[in-house]
């Protein structure tokens, strides 16, 4: 159960919110350092303006950062992070090479913490996403010491409580009203799969298997390199009534889950601090972007 200081924390709908605030963006980059605050320096150093009104907002930015760390517990690194998927123009089936066209310059995000945000040594899990006008990708490359796999395989079919597994998830939703409701997907290394419907305020919320989305999955192993692949596509419109377009906004999370029962591990993206994954206000969020270059063949075609 949350705590009263974690619980006066904003909310997700109000965070998000908040992360278009030059304000917000420049309280929490006081705080700590990566690529999006290194970005986001080198954009106020090119410009005069910016840097003028940068200076104007860091003292109410630093107060902002400093109820964030009274206030949120002093884990800023808590707050929603945000992953990119980047625009693809054609479609593709079942890739599972990372060095392919289609995803050797696709955004990526790693994971390297379990559920409770403690570090797992060896554990770093990769995630890349892209997407069209019709499906969503995500490619996992996931680390292994040793595979826990379901004897008598089936891929033709849902597999029940795959979890028990090896098993690489995506929690992925649209609605930022209510959060408890969201698609969840799951591949093994053997490529067994399953998709679920979620709504966390359902008395039989496991019931949403019974739900059908009609994606694609693939799976293989490296053995050599002690990694397995998964790969998943998934139709846009299982996850959100909007069509799918430049800057659209999901809440997502990335799990992965591996090893015997008497070494059990599991990663995730945004630990839950919970002994469930099922924690929908600790998602991150999963943006549409487009390939500039893609963008500019576009632009220079119609003026032509």
């Amino acid at each position: 159960m949350p705590s009263s200081r974690a619980s006066r924390c904003p909310s997700p709908t109000d965070r998000m919110h908040a992360l278009r605030d030059p304000t917000y963006r420049l309280a929490v980059c006081a705080l700590r350092s990566d690529r999006s605050c290194r970005k986001l320096n080198v954009t106020m150093a090119s410009s005069p303006t910016l840097r003028h009104d940068a200076r104007r907002r860091l003292s109410s930015g630093i107060l902002f950062g400093v109820f964030l760390l009274l206030v949120c517990g002093g884990d800023v690194h808590a707050l929603p992070k945000t992953f990119e998927s980047l625009h693809s123009p054609n479609e593709v089936s079942a890739d599972l090479d990372p060095d392919s066209e289609f995803w050797r310059n696709a955004p990526a995000v790693f994971a390297e913490s379990n559920s409770w945000g403690e570090g797992v040594p060896g554990g770093r899990l990769e995630i890349r996403s892209r997407w069209t006008d019709e499906n969503i990708y995500f490619l996992f490359i996931c680390p292994f010491d040793e595979l826990n796999l379901k004897p008598d395989p089936k891929t033709e079919v849902e597999t029940q409580e795959l979890w028990k597994w090896d098993v690489a998830e995506v929690f992925i939703g649209s609605d930022f009203k209510n959060i408890r409701r969201y698609r969840e997907f799951e591949v093994s290394p053997q490529g067994e799969w399953i998709d679920l419907d979620v709504d966390l305020d359902t008395p039989h919320h496991e019931d949403g298997w019974r739900w059908n989305s009609g994606f694609q999955s693939a799976a293989r192993i490296d053995r050599n390199r002690g990694s397995w692949y998964a790969f998943m596509r998934i139709p846009y419109a299982a996850i959100d009534a909007t069509p799918a377009a430049d800057g659209n906004l999901l809440r997502v999370n990335f799990f992965l889950s591996e090893g015997p029962a008497n070494r059990r591990r599991q990663i995730a993206w945004q630990p839950t601090h919970e002994a469930t994954f099922h924690v929908p206000e600790v998602f991150g969020t999963l943006r549409l972007i487009s390939d500039p270059a893609e963008s500019d063949r576009q632009t220079r075609r119609s003026s032509n």
